[in-house]
């Protein structure tokens, strides 16, 4: 079993479709061991994504990132990174694959309606930042 990160970004949210991208985690049979509504600071986006700092779009992300509520999700299953991935589609919503998220209603880019995390080392670290073992059920 493996874990990982999914957010529903503000724009997700704003478009009404936490329940849509719920919906296909249950339907591909991935378990969500954890789910919560919040709104981050810039500052907590800045720390979130720390990796991309040095990027062009860092700046555009965070604010982005922090200008509504987000939906936060651990999944579980068996090849969850690849599998969310897959459903996810690519990040550039133009170069997904027809029937994934970011296909289906994502609106560029930046605006592409989830996160998802990329390895395990990352998904154990992004799953830190926003839920303790208390938060998980086992």
């Amino acid at each position: 079993m493996q874990r990982t990160l999914s957010i529903v970004k503000p724009d997700g949210v704003e478009k009404g479709l936490i329940g849509e991208v719920v919906r296909r985690f249950e339907k591909e049979g991935i378990c969500i061991v954890a789910m919560r509504m919040r709104r981050l600071s810039r500052r907590e986006a800045e720390g979130f994504y720390a990796v991309h700092r040095e990027r062009p779009f860092f700046n555009s992300l965070t604010e982005f990132m922090s200008s509504g509520p987000i939906v936060v999700l651990v999944l579980e299953g068996d090849d969850v990174i690849a599998r969310n991935r897959a459903l996810m589609g690519a990040t550039d919503p133009k170069k997904a694959e027809k029937g994934t998220i970011r296909a289906d209603f994502a609106g560029n880019v930046e605006k592409n309606i989830v996160h998802g995390s990329d390895a395990p080392e990352t998904a154990e670290t992004e799953i830190r930042y926003f839920f303790s073992d208390l938060d998980l059920v086992w």
